[in-house]
């Protein structure tokens, strides 16, 4: 197999859709960071780095989800695969290498993104607001959390021959997944209790209002949110979302879900890639 990677990250570093990505999410660290800082300092605010610092995640999976269906569709469109198999690879290490080389690829972009945001937000705004073992395993939840994104990008382009469907395919799953997880996570920040005013009229025709704290109908309780927590922090989209937002409370658990996410995907594409019929 260490010919495959060898090929394929050669190949890796010579993909323009690559150096896109890669060149996408430096820009994009910069210009979080400084537009971090004109619009604090020009509202008279302290400038805080933690602000959107880590929002580059959520755009992650929609990454890979087009790198991948492309990079892995010219291996179908070219013949590259049949050729492989040809001269004597197996299909797991063919498949083993291509999600090898795109899940460095998915952490290339993380690190490329974080290393910027690093090296412009510090010195404009300073530490921290967040304790450092937060940050630091946030930055490890990310890079993680790409490994998962890629095992399913590649699972599907893996099994789809026609590049442009697979495209299509882990596109829609990527933007589905992540409306889901914005919709759980609005769902479970819906408050317990909800103000509610009250007006009555004494016998002279004088109004009053009162307020009261009654009890909110849209407040999920019991199992209902446990499901929808589970969801939302095994979901790679809705842990993207909870580390934009540093919200995330257990990281270890949620990089567990994507360990799992990863192993899951890599052992159905694998048993399914050794069937597959390829023309």
């Amino acid at each position: 197999m260490n010919r495959l990677l060898a090929a394929n990250f050669s190949r890796l570093f010579r993909s323009k859709a690559f150096w896109v990505c890669c060149i996408y999410a430096f820009c994009y660290g910069i210009f979080m960071q400084v537009m971090n800082y004109i619009t604090t300092t020009a509202s008279g605010e302290i400038p805080l780095i933690d602000n959107l610092f880590f929002s580059f995640s959520i755009f992650t999976g929609i990454l890979l989800s087009a790198f991948i269906s492309l990079f892995l569709g010219t291996e179908y469109s070219d013949g590259t695969i049949r050729n492989k198999l040809v001269i004597g690879h197996t299909r797991t290490s063919i498949y083993l290498s291509n999600l090898i080389v795109c899940t460095a690829a998915g952490m290339i972009m993380c690190v490329i993104n974080l290393a910027v945001s690093f090296a412009v937000g510090l010195p404009l705004m300073g530490s921290f607001d967040a304790s450092p073992r937060l940050v630091f395993s946030t930055c490890i939840g990310i890079i993680i959390a790409a490994a998962a994104f890629a095992s399913v990008c590649t699972l599907i382009s893996m099994l789809c021959q026609n590049r442009a469907v697979a495209a299509v395919i882990n596109i829609l799953l990527i933007f589905t997944l992540l409306f889901i997880s914005i919709y759980i996570r609005a769902w479970l920040e819906t408050p317990e209790m909800i103000a509610t005013q009250y007006i009555s009229v004494d016998e002279n025709g004088v109004s009053s209002t009162t307020t009261k704290e009654v009890p909110n109908p849209m407040y999920l309780r019991g199992a209902a949110r446990e499901t929808c927590e589970f969801i939302n922090d095994f979901l790679p989209t809705g842990q993207t979302v909870q580390f934009t937002n540093m919200e995330a409370e257990n990281v270890p658990l949620l990089c567990a879900y994507s360990v799992v996410i990863t192993a899951a995907a890599t052992g159905a594409g694998t048993g399914f890639f050794k069937k597959k019929d390829i023309k």
